[in-house]
């Protein structure tokens, strides 16, 4: 049981000096602290991570565990997940002279309007660091002037570059344990565990606590409703959570790994994975969100769980009493409705590697549909795997979507007419009115249900046409 004595205080560093914190609210996010304490060179501009205005830079841990600068969205951060972590704003880049990030963006005249150029500088920044400042590193950054072209030539100009400076040096001594934090502010109280065990305690102890990992989801709340939690679990120091490990035949990936990881940890070995992934929100986003807390949130319209669903994953959900595991087609139980049970802890999902004993070759890929191309809500969202004999039969179908039900969702029914039939186009043709019929989604701002209907048969015959010359 970790030690529960209550602090007062929270520590951070903020542009190189220690600050101490008392009475701060846990779920005050970064960004309204920042402006609280008059540091207003962050903007806010749409408050729940799409437009990029608010960014910073933290010291985190890269993909293969090296301290690196994120970038990450100011207004979905609580406090409580601040503490103990290094920030670095647009006021604390530049020493005596310009950093030559925001040298280049004016020697371009990449600022129009200079709303959105703070973030813009900061997610360059973190790149800076990285070696690859390139139009990926923006991606989540918003010029409602669209001056685009001589952003990216500032990008340009300072892509692959050896810095040797202070922000360097830091990243060389920086201390990235996250230790264990119980605050209250008399208020509120804020927990961080290192352990599943410390967790699992503190969940039976106040099983009405809300758990939060990356808070990308839950930061919505806190920026738009300023919606104030009593007690906040936080699971992103847990050590078992944070795995990700691989056998012969299968992948397990840690409820609170954050999807950049996967992202490049996983990187070729699930196609339909690797593209959702890559219209998943933005680097700031998926710098901070979670695999189990995009799954747990159970949103019909959550970009992973068609993915996941399309590839038989399972899920391990931990108690105190031990892990039990299930596959994920039975987790979501009805809108924001799932399995979990008080006291339950999503630990991980595991994904099958292998493809079916009949089968020599696989067909996996997924599609997103939204307004904007990347960095919007799903009007539908689809993933397909198809498993083929040497005859080109289909002896394994998986198809997977969300935004058509009250629940991500598979096509049982057309995936049980589909095996044992040829892998062509008048097999497609032969199952597109059933894949109109068999959901009943409904109409809202995003698209009708008609729409949805057809892009439910559209997509799955969009995904032969692309992987014909493969199968």
């Amino acid at each position: 049981m970790m030690n529960q004595a209550l602090e007062h205080r929270l520590f951070l560093t903020l542009n190189g000096d220690r600050l101490c914190l008392k009475n701060v609210s846990p779920s005050m996010t970064l960004l309204q602290y920042l402006h609280q304490t008059r540091r207003t060179g962050t903007k806010e501009g749409c408050g729940d991570g799409d437009c990029g205005a608010c960014t910073v830079a933290i010291v985190g841990r890269d993909a293969a565990g090296d301290p690196t600068y994120q970038a990450v969205n100011s207004c979905l951060i609580p406090m409580g997940a601040i503490a103990g972590r290094e920030v670095v704003t647009i006021e604390g880049i530049a020493n005596g002279k310009l950093h030559p990030v925001q040298a280049a963006m004016v020697e371009t005249g990449g600022s129009q309007c200079g709303y959105c150029t703070p973030g813009f500088i900061m997610s360059m920044f973190a790149a800076y660091y990285a070696g690859n400042v390139d139009d990926l590193s923006v991606e989540g950054n918003l010029c409602r002037c669209t001056g685009y072209l001589p952003i990216r030539r500032a990008a340009q100009q300072v892509t692959n570059a050896q810095p040797s400076d202070q922000f360097s040096e830091r990243l060389k001594q920086a201390d990235l344990d996250l230790s264990p934090i119980t605050y209250s502010n008399q208020e509120q109280q804020f927990y961080r565990p290192t352990q599943l065990s410390e967790a699992l305690e503190l969940l039976q102890q106040y099983p009405d606590a809300t758990l939060v990992a990356g808070a990308t989801d839950l930061g919505l709340e806190m920026s738009h409703h300023r919606q104030t939690f009593p007690i906040l679990i936080s699971l992103e120091g847990v050590t078992e959570l944070q795995q990700i490990e691989q056998t012969n035949d299968r992948v397990t990936i840690g409820a609170a790994v954050p999807l950049y990881q996967v992202e490049t940890n996983l990187h070729g070995m699930f196609p339909s994975l690797d593209e959702m992934l890559h219209l998943f929100a933005a680097r700031q986003v998926r710098n901070r969100a979670t695999i189990g807390g995009n799954i747990g949130t159970a949103s019909p319209i959550g970009d992973l769980p068609p993915v996941l669903l399309s590839l038989d994953a399972e899920i391990a959900i931990a108690s105190l009493t031990g892990v039990r595991s299930l596959p994920l087609m039975e987790f979501f139980k009805g809108y924001r409705q799932t399995d979990l049970k008080s006291g339950e802890i999503i630990a991980s999902v595991t994904i099958p590697k292998t493809i079916s004993e009949t089968a020599v070759k696989r067909l996996n890929h997924s599609y997103k549909i939204g307004k904007r191309g990347t960095d919007d809500i799903s009007i539908v969202a689809a993933a397909f795997t198809i498993d083929l004999d040497s005859d080109y039969k289909i002896v394994h179908a998986r198809l997977g979507y969300g935004g058509v039900a009250a629940t991500p969702v598979r096509a049982i029914a057309v995936e049980n007419a589909l095996v044992g039939q040829p892998w062509t186009i008048e097999t497609i043709q032969q199952v597109k009115p059933l894949l109109k019929e068999i959901f009943t989604p409904l109409t809202d701002l995003r698209g009708s249900a008609d729409y949805r209907k057809l892009l439910v048969a559209n997509l799955f015959e969009k995904f032969f046409v692309e992987t014909e010359d493969q199968s």
